[in-house]
């Protein structure tokens, strides 16, 4: 076979989305929404190529400028067949003079390391 086809088939094959391969997981939107004073609803959508038990996104955190965590969404399943996805978590307390927060995603081989997202909060 020519060189420049094989290279062609490799390109070909290579050529994927960045979720498309199993990496890190990332934090590709945030939607923010305040409940009650200083309580927060975040809806995060995640991206990562699960793979099934062996390698998945297993969850989410809501971190403060001073890294303390202030909300963890567990996801208790890979979700191969559903890329990217979005899970909410309810109740977040946020504690007063905090304007931003950072969110992160964690899968179970990886640990931390895709892209996080920063957002306002409403009413701050």
């Amino acid at each position: 076979m020519r060189a420049w086809l094989v290279t062609l088939l490799f390109l070909g094959l290579t050529s994927v989305t960045p979720w498309a391969t199993a990496g890190e997981a990332d934090v590709i939107d945030v939607t923010v929404s305040e409940q009650s004073q200083g309580v927060y609803r975040f809806s995060v959508t995640v991206a990562h190529a699960d793979t099934g038990w062996d390698h998945y996104a297993d969850r989410w955190e809501v971190v403060a400028p001073d890294g303390t965590i202030l909300g963890t969404r567990t996801l208790l399943h890979p979700h191969e067949n559903e890329q990217p996805f979005t899970r909410s978590l309810s109740g977040v307390v946020v504690p007063p003079g905090i304007e931003s927060v950072t969110v992160r995603a964690h899968d179970n081989v990886h640990e931390f390391g895709g892209a996080e997202m920063t957002v306002p909060l409403p009413n701050r």
